[in-house]
């Protein structure tokens, strides 16, 4: 017999996780080995089942105490000798009875050696698939309505999910007798064991078709390219993800539609930065701008407004447009702009330029740098303390 994994290896979890940990990582590796998912992988299928044999272990309280206490002799009869796990005792079991019903209570035996039986006949819901879209800046700003190409399961509109030929009919498994399971024996230490399993030959539904429909192969649902028209809400920011209901795979059975989970990149803007509801940008300004004082426009994500910035406004300057900013989703809030004054010095100057310049400096005095004065001040100070030291 082949070795079998250790089941929270098989999930990718540490011994001793909890529900809810063992429930999420089902749900992971489940999209990812799922061969619905992933129809053109021929390994899919035997990984899936590998996943589905660990999580009804460890979804189970009591099944997960006898693998955590015994390992895999302790939930299933056929690992490493049947009962080896088992030595120096009755492992906590208070009788013979107790000992069939819990370890050879239908696991090991259902579904082909995965797990307990489940009914094939019964709805099942299905998948959520992902897909992706890529918007403007200004777009994630105002909303906007998108196209989406997906790739989903759908009900076969050749047998409307019979899976059956035209007027193909079904008949009665003659293994099962319709039951959908069969019952086996297997020589155990303990004597012969009968045990419930799927029937094979029609996966536990009790019937067989005839003629399988040509179009799905009898499955009743095909993999098929859909469009869908998304509403994209404003204020929506880079890597959300919308979830669209009843967008994903169509169950099977009567079952519900799976959801489509839609990621959302947006683009950078040349001029805005987000973050949050608020967003923030750069303004040049002239020298003489920022030394006397002037009306400046300001672009906003919803169009330019004019500011003005007082006399001797210096570089670094931050001030804010309220409500400015990015729509909050489904709401009637707003964040707002921030915006970052810088001072271009000027540059290529003329002789003449040069010389206007040195007299205008040469006219100023120290009242007129504040920050400068206040600088040498203190750096005069420190000298001075240092020496009378």
């Amino acid at each position: 017999m082949a070795e079998k994994r250790d089941y929270y290896e098989v999930l990718g979890l540490q011994k001793g996780a909890s529900e809810d940990e063992i429930k999420k990582a089902y749900k992971k590796k489940a999209r990812e080995y799922h061969p619905d998912l992933h129809p053109d992988d021929p390994t899919c299928e035997d990984k899936m089942k590998e996943v589905n044999e660990a999580y009804e272990v460890l979804s189970d309280p009591d099944k997960k105490s006898r693998y955590d206490q015994f390992g895999h002799a302790g939930v299933d009869p056929s690992y490493g000798g049947g009962a080896g796990g088992f030595t120096g005792g009755m492992g906590g079991f208070t009788d013979m009875s107790d000992i069939f019903e819990n370890i050879f209570g239908g696991f090991g035996f259902g579904s082909g050696g995965g797990g307990s039986r489940t009914n094939a006949n019964a709805p099942r819901r299905g998948s959520d698939i992902q897909s992706s879209v890529t918007i403007t800046f200004m777009e994630a700003c105002e909303g906007v309505k998108k196209e989406i190409n997906i790739n989903k399961m759908c009900t076969c509109d050749a047998c409307k999910g019979t899976g059956a030929d035209g007027s193909s009919t079904t008949e009665v498994c003659p293994d099962c007798k319709g039951r959908g399971s069969v019952r086996t024996t297997q020589n155990t230490l303990f004597g012969a064991i009968q045990s419930t399993k799927t029937c094979p030959r029609c996966s536990g539904k009790g019937k067989i078709i005839k003629n399988p429909c040509q179009k799905c192969r009898g499955v009743g649902r095909l993999r098929v390219q859909k469009t869908v028209s998304v509403d994209i809400p404003a204020g929506i920011d880079d890597r959300q993800t919308i979830r669209l209901g009843g967008q994903g795979d169509c169950g099977s059975n009567g079952g519900s539609n799976g959801d489509l989970m839609l990621n959302v990149s947006v683009k950078s803007h040349p001029i805005f930065k987000r973050d949050g509801f608020d967003i923030h940008c750069d303004i040049p300004v002239t020298y003489m701008e920022a030394v006397l004082g002037a009306e400046i426009t300001v672009p906003t994500i919803d169009g330019d407004v004019k500011y003005n910035i007082s006399e001797g406004t210096q570089t670094g300057t931050v001030f804010r447009l309220k409500g400015k900013g990015v729509k909050k989703i489904n709401r009637s809030e707003r964040g707002n702009q921030y915006v970052t004054i810088y001072v271009e010095v000027p540059k290529n100057l003329t002789k003449k330029q040069k010389d206007l310049l040195r007299e205008f400096e040469a006219s100023l005095t120290e009242k007129n740098y504040a920050k400068r004065q206040s600088f040498f001040d203190k750096l005069k100070n420190r000298f001075e303390n240092r020496f009378e030291k």
